[in-house]
């Protein structure tokens, strides 16, 4: 949510700000409604001095036998037009509080400028892809272990579900179990087990809602499915006020996940690249203005962690105007190279909100010392997708007769075990 003061203080900033996501310039609508709206406020305020002082002067004037008809005729009409009054400043807020709601954060000032995912600026490429000859495409891999079936779950609930088995299914709580530990014991970050149902004003924080609701799962009466751990994580600090001492705050979760794929038809249809149900580590801080753009480089360098130690090539990039999701200021994509593609894929994203989504929620702190609050910044990254995690590990380290190596970070949490094979 963007701050009226802010546009009322400087709209060609704003309007500059848009034009950077590709928008048309909208200060001067939202200016209109808000004149409108406080005109409406200072109208009815004046309206109910004037209907309290025309009250009083009744009594006096009963008191002094005086005439007091024309001022309870003029309290009378009062009554009947201040209403009228109060409902347009109702509409005009609601009108103006849906616009506002409706437009993505603007661009950090360092964000390179750009249309989509072409325009992108990589940054550091970590690893060198091994050459794989007929390197085989996961789910290739994975059905040829008879651990990994496409088919057992579209009987059960249709397009864009897996159901693994086996070492494989061991292999994703392997993966889960890696990454919780490396963010807990070595970035400071506190696992939470959140709900996984939340409300619309959960949704409506961390920006989900209202423009992304065909992108969510809701239930019959009226939840929605998370998308992402970010969204209980963020809304832990909703409507909260924190002391300044606490921050940051950093928390991470390990949850499935569900996503409609709204839009995406047609695009990674086979396989578990794009799925509707997944697991993902997910990490969340919330910290103080100045702290944002250093815990931003720290939540990217913890997702990048993960992939050093399973020895996964990746490379990082800072996502485009044009590309950049609809609550960040900055994100960085860290992107694995999964050779049956041939190709770097998106594994996680890490995003600084600044105070985007706390102003939707409410969450704020208060320095010591201090009566005023301040909205606090909010962050959050993938630590990571751990399907794509173990689609990575599957490509990567497959072998010519079918059988996958495991990492060596990952035998302790595979129980020993080395290498997934057809026959055990």
């Amino acid at each position: 949510m963007h701050d009226i003061r802010s546009i009322r203080d400087n709209p060609a900033a704003f309007d500059a700000g848009l034009a950077r996501r590709g928008l048309e310039p909208l200060s001067s609508r939202i200016l209109e409604l808000d004149q409108e709206r406080r005109a409406c406020q200072t109208q009815f305020q004046e309206l109910q001095a004037r209907r309290n002082e025309a009250s009083k002067l009744i009594g006096s004037y009963k008191k002094e036998g005086r005439d007091a008809q024309p001022l309870l005729d003029e309290v009378a009409g009062l009554k009947e037009s201040m209403p009228r009054i109060e409902e347009r400043e109702r509409q005009l807020a609601t009108e103006l509080d849906g616009i506002l709601a409706g437009i993505p954060n603007l661009p950090a000032a360092d964000v390179p400028e750009g249309k989509d995912e072409h325009d992108n600026v990589e940054i550091r490429r970590v690893g060198t892809p091994a050459d794989i000859a007929g390197a085989k495409q996961h789910f290739e891999l994975g059905e040829a272990l008879g651990l990994m079936s496409f088919d057992a779950a579209a009987k059960l609930s249709g397009a864009r579900f897996t159901v693994l088995r086996g070492k494989l299914a061991r292999l994703e709580r392997a993966l889960g179990d890696f990454m919780l530990d490396i963010h807990t014991n070595e970035y400071g970050f506190e696992e939470v087990s959140p709900p996984l149902l939340v409300k619309d004003d959960a949704a409506f924080g961390t920006a989900q809602l209202p423009k992304f609701a065909e992108d969510l799962f809701q239930t019959t009466n009226g939840f929605w499915l998370i998308p992402t751990a970010e969204v209980p994580l963020t809304n832990l600090v909703n409507d909260a006020i924190l002391d300044a001492e606490e921050l940051p705050l950093r928390l991470t979760a390990r949850t499935p996940c569900f996503r409609s794929e709204a839009g995406s038809a047609g695009r990674d249809t086979r396989g578990m690249i794009r799925q509707h149900q997944f697991y993902k580590v997910e990490m969340v801080s919330i910290t103080r203005p100045d702290q944002s753009q250093a815990e931003h480089e720290r939540m990217t360098d913890a997702a990048e962690t993960v992939l050093k130690r399973l020895g996964l090539p990746f490379r990082t990039v800072t996502l485009c105007t044009g590309d950049m999701g609809f609550a960040a200021q900055k994100t960085y994509d860290i992107e694995v190279w999964l050779p049956g593609q041939g190709a770097y894929r998106e594994i996680s994203s890490c995003s600084n909100c600044g105070d985007f989504q706390a102003r939707r929620m409410k969450g704020r702190f208060r320095a010591r010392g201090e009566k005023a609050t301040q909205f606090l910044h909010t962050l959050n990254g993938s630590g990571v997708a751990v399907g794509r995690c173990l689609i990575a590990v599957l490509e990567n380290y497959q072998q010519a007769d079918g059988s996958i190596l495991i990492p060596d970070a990952l035998v302790p949490y595979m129980g020993g075990v080395e290498r997934i094979s057809a026959h055990g």
